[in-house]
């Protein structure tokens, strides 16, 4: 009977399957805002420990937060100077205000019927996950321009696999990194939109907007618009893409430009958008609106035009501006090698650990497979065709960027979302129609893309299959060395929180000689004020404190009365205090790790019911020594 009454119970499902699939598929942006709503609440929920500890662990989140609350609390529009970093002067942060808005506008809304405390936790646990929508909307976007039906549901939750990609939308991930990633996704579903007008402007904006908030993603925008060009030269009619591109790229980087430049981003700097970039992107502007207007019939004299206004523009900011061509942070070989080259994210994939290697590339390896098996799908049609050699060479783009530096990471996740989850779906298809051969290679396709989705979680299985398969033999590791890393570890976390930083406030308001990726959470956790965060422009500062450190014990007093220092934290096992022993065994911070604390220091008790993972100390500038 009941063999009988499956083939009646398919009957009356699929009808109504079908009627729900083509409902999703003309109602794909409001569902896609309820998935994001959803997901929203299972972060909040997940993650409200640390929204209720203010766990803000990176340094940008924490300078990110301060200066929206500053902001707030009567600091200029115009005015990115953070005071209480290096004091009295203090120093440039060279983001711009734009990210500021959605943050202080949670603040402010939250702060209308909340305690103050509890309404900054809750803005900076929900601002990290407003650009999460628009992400999901373009990836949806790109799915169903390439492949149709309801690919937009895989695509749009694509991101929760990648753990890299998704770090950057998480609560309290209030840095400007997120807003950036979806501007760059955006800016990809305007490359490949249909409606060539919308695309144009699409492609523009979000460009503007990403440049506008700081310039860590230029060569993923460059990269877009030179596609677009190359698209001009090749198919006759694409000027109808390139001329609302150029017009709404130069105008809305002006624009921005007007809303948002600090006072010091009006200054002719190259690491965020000021004069230089605004004539840069101008110029870039024109030129591409004077090659959409000439009338130009074949793709060789295209071709040619556009390598005459391409080496006009180049030319034009080469001989005005060459350092900014060369790096925009302009910093010194001295800094680049005591302090940039220790950044792990500054650091390319190859000197990364497997742990961390495999689960980052499994998407990008997953979308190569989607890719090339896209590309074959669409050979015959050109406008397909076209479409996936744009989405490819943006993926191979970022992937080829992890070998420069880890901070690539998420975009190459990112956009190796649309061929991935396009072969996802391509695969489900087979299963639900192919035949019998067929669905059983594309359900071991279906497995392998899970195993890729959830490379993180199953990273200690695969590492296992590897080992072996190969027959390789894990490098055994001294329990010292275990016990360091542990110890490390708990140091990084625990010197971090908000109990053990408050207990700082039983002191009067005083500037505080610590580690340099300290700074900016004892700024926020406290009233005091430090020295220097990781942050460019704060470099001559930063450089004082590695040469303290690594220096002998009695050139560190000068270096500290230099800058204001009543007090010195030392936290023991600190990641970065790592660096300095192991590179100057001889210096201060090292001997100070070994018991060796001059006289001139004097250690300052704080009464707390709990034991503190650091030591604070006094400097007394009137002792021998």
């Amino acid at each position: 009977m009941k063999l009988q009454s499956w083939p009646v119970l398919r009957a009356r499902v699929a009808p109504l399957a079908a009627k729900f699939s083509l409902y999703a598929e003309r109602n794909w942006k409001w569902l896609t805002v309820l998935l994001w709503i959803g997901a929203m609440a299972c972060l909040i929920a997940t993650r409200w420990p640390q929204i209720h500890w203010l766990t803000l662990s990176d340094t940008d989140d924490n300078i990110r937060y301060l200066q929206v609350r500053d902001w707030l609390a009567g600091q200029g529009w115009y005015d990115l100077r953070q005071y209480r970093l290096d004091p009295p002067a203090g120093f440039n942060i060279h983001w711009s205000r734009l990210v500021d808005l959605p943050l202080a506008a949670l603040m402010l809304f939250f702060r209308a019927f909340l305690d103050q405390g509890l309404a900054d936790r809750l803005a900076c646990g929900i601002a990290p996950m407003l650009p999460l929508l628009p992400l999901m909307l373009g990836l949806g976007f790109i799915a169903r321009r390439l492949a149709g039906g309801n690919s937009w549901f895989l695509a749009a939750l694509a991101p929760f696999a990648a753990q890299m990609g998704i770090s950057m939308f998480m609560p309290m991930r209030i840095d400007h990194h997120g807003w950036q990633l979806a501007f760059t996704v955006l800016m990809l579903a305007g490359l490949i939109d249909r409606n060539w007008l919308r695309g144009g402007i699409v492609a523009g904006v979000s460009s503007a907007l990403s440049i506008a908030i700081g310039m860590e993603m230029i060569v993923y925008l460059a990269a877009g618009g030179a596609l677009i060009a190359l698209r001009w030269v090749f198919k006759e009619g694409a000027a109808r893409r390139m001329l609302p591109y150029a017009i709404s790229l130069g105008g809305a980087t002006s624009v921005l430009f007007v809303l948002f430049a600090s006072y010091a981003n009006r200054q002719m700097v190259c690491d965020a958008i000021s004069p230089i970039w605004v004539a840069i992107f101008a110029t870039a502007s024109a030129g591409m609106v004077l090659l959409a207007l000439l009338p130009l019939r074949s793709w060789p004299a295209r071709l040619g035009a556009g390598i005459v206004v391409g080496a006009a523009v180049a030319a034009f900011a080469w001989v005005n501006w060459p350092q900014c061509l060369s790096g925009a942070y302009q910093i010194s070989p001295e800094l680049e090698r005591l302090w940039l080259a220790n950044i792990r994210e500054a650091k390319p994939i190859t000197v990364q650990a497997r742990s961390l290697v495999v689960p980052l590339m499994a998407i990008p390896v997953a979308g190569l497979f989607g890719l090339i098996w896209a590309l074959w799908d669409s050979r015959r049609d050109g406008d397909r065709l076209w479409a996936w050699a744009t989405v490819g060479l943006m993926m191979l783009f970022s992937t080829a960027l992890l070998f420069w530096q880890l901070r690539a990471g998420p975009a190459a996740q990112l956009l190796a979302i649309p061929p991935a989850a396009w072969a996802a779906y391509r695969l489900l298809c087979l299963i639900g129609a192919g035949r019998p051969v067929a669905r059983l290679a594309a359900g071991l396709g279906v497995a392998a893309l899970a195993v890729a989705a959830f490379a993180t979680p199953l990273y200690p299985q695969i590492n296992q299959f590897w080992v072996k398969t190969t027959g390789e033999k894990p490098k055994p590791q001294k329990p010292t060395v275990q016990a360091r890393r542990k110890a490390i570890d708990k140091a990084n976390g625990r010197c971090r929180t908000l109990p053990a930083l408050e207990v700082l406030n039983q002191l009067p308001p005083a500037t505080i000689f610590t580690m340099v990726d300290l700074g900016p959470r004892l700024i926020v956790a406290t009233h005091h004020s430090a020295l220097a965060g990781p942050y460019h422009r704060n470099g001559a500062t930063i450089l004082d404190m590695h040469h303290a450190y690594d220096g002998p014990a009695e050139a560190f007093r000068p270096i500290a009365a230099k800058h204001h220092a009543t007090y010195l934290l030392v936290c023991p096992g600190f990641p970065e205090g790592t660096i300095y022993q192991a590179r100057s065994p001889r210096g201060f911070y090292a001997g100070l790790m070994r018991g060796e604390v001059p006289g001139w220091l004097k250690p300052v008790m704080l009464r707390t019911g709990m034991t503190l993972p650091y030591t604070l100390y006094r400097i007394d500038y009137s002792a021998p020594g």
